[in-house]
């Protein structure tokens, strides 16, 4: 199916409310980031496959990130809510903040 996607064998979908924990640094430092936030888009294919995660960060200012599936850096992936949605992107939540 289009509309979900397996990331270190956690399968998300369109909506769903999510936190994925990252790792950013050089090999000397590493520290582990969140970002959580709804999964507003799923596109590509096999390896290109990305999923493109939205929250709205302090004075209601929208911040987007997209993951590559396929990124090393990527340690897990949380699901914490699990919403439907009716849409296959869901763009239009840009204009409701």
């Amino acid at each position: 199916m289009a509309n979900q996607v397996k990331v270190k064998d956690t399968t998300i979908t369109i909506g769903d409310l999510v936190t994925v924990y990252q790792t950013v640094g050089e090999k000397g430092e590493e520290k582990t980031t969140a970002f959580d936030g709804r999964v507003i888009a799923i596109r590509g294919r096999e390896s290109n496959k990305t999923f493109m995660v939205r929250k709205v960060a302090s004075n209601k200012v929208g911040v987007e990130k997209i993951f590559p599936v396929s990124l090393p850096t990527i340690v897990k992936v949380e699901v914490k809510r699990s919403l439907p949605a009716r849409r296959a992107k869901l763009y239009y939540l840009r204009n409701q903040d």
